[in-house]
Parts: structure tokens; C-alpha cells; sequence
């Protein structure tokens, strides 16, 4: 079983769709029990940073991750999730992340030419940087859907793929049992599928 942690922040039911399309028994939850008893876990998010990580951290949700993470169960990150992995979010503000995956999650607008229109957003390709068991169903220059003005940046020991966008941003990241998807798998069509199929399999 998959749990989706519901902490108020996300499209949760379309992930769950998706998840159900790849054969996977997928619920969405904030009670700690039956995350526990989950095979994997997923964090989704949209937003900003610091007001997701204070309802993470207020819902008891952040440790309930960590303690998740340190069991070794999988645990994938989906746009605002996977920034919450990192250590630190310059958004508006500074504001503290989960610490699982070191680095910083930092303007995109630092890392791209003037004139590239913010927030990235639309289909653009990913380019592997390191095996990834999330990509053992696709194929290098796949394409997949991202929407975010933020990017993982000091993590290059962590980054399994790259888009471009006038300049390198990072699309997914891992660190061990750890995954992070700066795109949206469940808006990216086959190739999405086959990376939630992937993850169902860990």
C-alpha cells in the first residue's frame, strides 16, 4: 500500500488516481497508523515552502516522514514535497526542511538567463545524471510536467536528473531510500505513470 500524506496542501486524488491506473493500492492520510503500516509513502505539496513546512511540522506530520525515512521505507517527494526533503527553502524567507536529501532549495530565477518567463511551467525533458530505480520504465529526454518558480540547487551528489531551462535546474533528486520529483508525475502522462509504477515496485 501506498499512503499519501494529507497534511492540507496538494492535489492529493489525482495522485491517487494515477496510482490506482499503475495497480497500486493507494490511500490518502494524515493518521499516523496506517502510514506506519504502508509499504511507501509519498509527499506531495504545492505552495510555498515555510507555510508548508509549518503545517507539516504543526499536523506532527514532519516527524512522522523522518521516522518513515530512517525505517528505510520509500519515500517519494513530488514538487513542493520533494523541496521539503532538503535542509533549507529560501522562500520568502529562510525556513527549515525535513534535512533528508542536503542542500537548498533557492529562486529559479538565480540559475536561468533574464527573460525565461517564472514559474517554469509546461513539458520539458529530463536529462539522467545518475541510475535511478524511478526510471527503470523510461528513457533519457522523456518528457514530464513541471510547475515551480524554486529549485534544488547545492545538491549535486544527490541529483538523478535535470531539465533545462536556459540553465540546468534539477528535476529529481535521491538520497538512499529517499526520492525527490520536482515534476508532477501524475500530470505527465505514460512517462508519469511509469515512474509511479517504478516507485510502487520499490
Amino acid at each position: 500500500m501506498v499512503a499519501i500524506i494529507d497534511y492540507g496542501v496538494g492535489n492529493l486524488f489525482s495522485l491517487q488516481s494515477s496510482l490506482k491506473a499503475v495497480g497500486a493500492e493507494a490511500v490518502v492520510t494524515d493518521d499516523e497508523r496506517i502510514i506506519a503500516a504502508a509499504d511507501r509513502v509519498i509527499l506531495p505539496g504545492v505552495g510555498a515552502f515555510g507555510d508548508a513546512a509549518a503545517k507539516l511540522r504543526e499536523s506532527g506530520m514532519a516527524e512522522v516522514v523522518r521516522r518513515e525515512a530512517a525505517a528505510g521505507k520509500p519515500l517519494l517527494g513530488i514538487c513542493l514535497g520533494m523541496q521539503l526533503m532538503f535542509d533549507k527553502g529560501y522562500e520568502y524567507g529562510e525556513h527549515d526542511g525535513l534535512g533528508l536529501i542536503h542542500g537548498s532549495v533557492r529562486p529559479i530565477a538565480e540559475a536561468i538567463p533574464e527573460g525565461f518567463k517564472i514559474p517554469h511551467i509546461g513539458w520539458n525533458s529530463l536529462s539522467f545524471r545518475k541510475e535511478s530505480p524511478l526510471f527503470k520504465y523510461i528513457n533519457d529526454g522523456d518528457y514530464v510536467y513541471f510547475v515551480h518558480s524554486y529549485h534544488a540547487a547545492d545538491c549535486a551528489d544527490s541529483v538523478t536528473a535535470v531539465t533545462e531551462y536556459g540553465g540546468e535546474l534539477t528535476a529529481s533528486a535521491a538520497n538512499g531510500n529517499v526520492f525527490g520529483c520536482q515534476f508532477h508525475p501524475e500530470k505527465s502522462g505514460n512517462t508519469g505513470l511509469e515512474i509511479l509504477r517504478a516507485f510502487n515496485e520499490l
